[in-house]
């Protein structure tokens, strides 16, 4: 055996080939992985075939993927924990500098073949390479999404990214996070051809063979860039970054707009300024907190990731704000759907909705009529025999559900799962109307259908297990987290924030202003406060909800301005009137005005009654583990995420100093404060 075979046996990570024309065709496949990732020992396998490419010089270089998921989606987020010693980190990531320069400056034309994920340090590879060609299809993604970590791109992206785009549209990758498919990458400049499949290696052959030149940035991105107009594109970014994420909890955004600011005139100054700042913010408790919900989040999908057939259609009955929402989600995602509802006049106003959805998010118009065609209005409810998801999402009503649910056995497929959206109603309590209770699954999701990624997938003791599997594979077949909840009531999320807006609208009726009391809310780090969003819940669905957990566990009561709203009909953002006033997307609060009450007073006692029923949720089995508590209250509320979530929080803000804060409160507000006995084992 000569040493090159010896040398492609030995690769783990990737396969170099050469074809008739002295191509070099270099494909990543991480072993046992479904994606790739630049994890130290993909990076150190590819350094070394770099030398071996600098002694063949070959006509080109391709890097690929053999992977089907698609390309790189950034480096081993794994490995992050490692990184504790800011100096170590800065000369690992100038080793990877380094090593994307020498792609850089090869002789020899290099192309990335992208298809599917080509995300944070792999799009940076590709940036490295002359020419980048990708598949033009709906599952091709590239973007640095970095900042979801409250990280910055660290392997050059900030430098070639912005040589590469201009300022302003790789800032706008950057800050936000977000991904584009191959078409709309092609018309920003991010990549040279987006290609059918049958085109893809012609279009790579012809980059290689032709080289023709590398597309330049036009004046205005040139001016946009320039030293004289950095500072006050700088001030707009920070500006429009402020509206969404503050500086105290979120130093990654800024970080990366000072960067740019202070370095974008000399590449090689930013690429070291790039490592050094990355290093910083690897060890930050925001990167620290949000590297954690990370793997929480993947923690969730992998229960939805079980054998079995996959969903093809759904019926859903109730077509209101959060039915038709559901459908119109659900056909978003590839499922015929059919709608349900007493009358025409009921369904329309959610089909109206789902098509204003549909024409913002699908550009594509075929791909637009597509999702149009799978969302079927059904008065009758013949959708219900030939369905293999039937979710209820009428009104909050025990009886009304019972008798629905009777009906919907008799009529269903016998292997369809059948589902409820309650938020609050104990299962067995729905379930006690059927004659097979265990085929009853709790599937509830939260307002926005269309932006909160969590579903409580609900069980009880009678539930059968196979129903809830097949609950939390549909979960994760719409895109969506799915949460498993233990039968009570409100369970988890409900439980858990009616006490927090409960206190936040008890402050109101003690004469604090509405927005007061939000603006506290959102400085501890909420993305809205209390308030608004219990507009946006629904004020009569939080007045449903608080009563039946009132008469369940019968601690706390429902704040008289909650019932005085809701009997003049004030619904909150879905009527365009609650404690807010709402023109459209725009919320119309009234002038904050200073309150009496310490801000600290305002702050834990809307905060410390959440941390309160958490831990009550933790004690009683709500949920299995205090991860699951996090994870559900940062993706199903909104908990301020750079916190860690509830439990998290509370540990490190201090268990003793918290019991000690509540007794106080209790004294001061209430019984309503008295510390769970659950903190006794967080104490332990």
């Amino acid at each position: 055996m000569n040493a090159k075979e010896q040398a492609a046996i030995e690769r783990q990570f990737w396969q170099l080939r050469r074809d008739e024309d002295n191509i070099a065709w270099l494909a990543i496949d991480c072993p046992d992985q479904s994606t790739n990732t630049l994890s130290a020992g993909v990076l150190r396998e590819l350094s070394e075939i770099l030398d071996e490419l600098v002694r063949a010089q070959p006509r080109g270089l391709v890097i690929g993927s053999n992977k089907a998921s698609g390309f790189i989606v950034g480096a081993d987020i794994r490995e992050f924990k490692d990184f504790k010693d800011p100096s170590e980190t800065t000369k690992m990531i100038g080793s990877v500098h380094a090593m994307f320069s020498r792609i850089e400056k090869f002789s020899f034309p290099t192309v990335a073949r992208i298809h599917g994920f080509c995300l944070g340090g792999g799009l940076e590879l590709a940036l490295a390479c002359r020419y980048r060609v990708a598949l033009d299809d709906r599952k091709t993604r590239l973007g640095l999404p970095e900042i979801l970590l409250g990280l910055h791109p660290g392997f050059g992206g900030t430098v070639r990214s912005v040589g590469q785009v201009g300022v302003l549209s790789a800032m706008d990758l950057m800050l936000t996070g977000r991904s584009v498919d191959a078409r709309r990458a092609k018309k920003m400049g991010l990549i040279d051809r987006a290609v059918p499949e049958r085109h893809l290696d012609r279009a790579v052959r012809m980059l290689i063979t032709k080289q023709p030149p590398t597309a330049k940035l036009n004046a205005i991105k040139k001016f946009a860039n320039a030293g004289i107009s950095r500072p006050l594109v700088a001030w707009e970014l920070r500006r429009q970054v402020a509206k969404r994420a503050p500086e105290q909890h979120y130093p990654a955004p800024y970080g990366l707009i000072k960067l740019w600011t202070e370095h974008g005139g000399d590449r090689n100054t930013m690429f070291r300024a790039e490592a050094e700042s990355i290093s910083q913010l690897f060890v930050s408790p925001t990167s620290r907190n949000l590297q954690r919900m990370f793997f929480l989040q993947e923690r969730l999908k992998s229960m939805g990731r079980v054998a079995g057939a996959p969903v093809r259609h759904v019926h859903v009955v109730g077509a209101g704000t959060m039915g038709g929402d559901i459908a119109a989600w659900c056909a978003m995602r590839g499922m015929r759907v059919t709608l349900q509802d007493r009358e025409l006049k009921y369904i329309a106003p959610a089909i109206k909705r789902a098509l204003k959805t549909y024409k913002s998010r699908i550009k594509d118009r075929y791909h637009r009529l597509a999702v149009e065609d799978r969302l079927n209005i059904d008065l009758d409810g013949s959708g219900i025999a030939h369905a293999d998801v039937i979710i209820e999402a009428i009104v909050e009503n025990l009886d009304a559900k019972r008798g629905l649910f009777q009906e919907i056995e008799k009529r269903a497929k016998p292997d369809a799962l059948i589902a409820t959206n309650t938020s609050s109603i104990p299962l067995d309590d729905i379930a006690a109307g059927m004659d097979n209770g265990s085929r009853l699954v709790g599937v509830h999701f939260f307002n926005p259908v269309a932006k909160m990624q969590l579903i409580e997938i609900i069980g009880s003791p009678n539930t059968d297990v196979l129903q809830l599997e097949r609950a939390a594979r549909f979960a994760v077949q719409i895109d969506r987290q799915p949460l498993p909840v233990n039968s009570s009531p409100g369970f988890l999320i409900n439980r858990i924030l009616s006490p927090y807006l409960q206190e936040a609208m008890t402050m109101v009726d003690d004469g604090i202003s509405a927005s007061a009391i939000d603006d506290v809310a959102c400085e501890f780090g909420m993305p809205v406060g209390p308030i608004e969003l219990a507009d946006t819940v629904g004020l009569d669905i939080c007045l449903s909800v608080g009563e039946v957990l009132s008469e369940k566990l019968g601690r706390g009561k429902v704040p008289e301005i909650l019932r005085t709203l809701v009997g003049q009909g004030r619904l909150g953002r879905k009527n365009r009137h609650g404690f807010y006033l709402y023109k459209g997307k725009r919320v119309i609060r009234p002038k904050r005005s200073e309150p009496e009450l310490p801000l600290r007073d305002i702050r834990d006692r809307m905060i410390l009654r959440l941390l309160n029923t958490s831990v009550a949720c933790l004690r009683e089995g709500v949920v299995a583990d205090a991860d699951l508590v996090d994870v559900g209250m940062v993706f199903g509320t909104g908990f301020a995420p750079f916190r860690g979530g509830p439990i998290h929080y509370a540990r490190e803000r201090g268990v003793a100093d918290i019991r000690t804060r509540l007794e106080g409160l209790a004294k001061q507000y209430g019984d309503r404060f008295a510390p769970d006995p659950g903190w006794n084992d967080l104490l332990s």
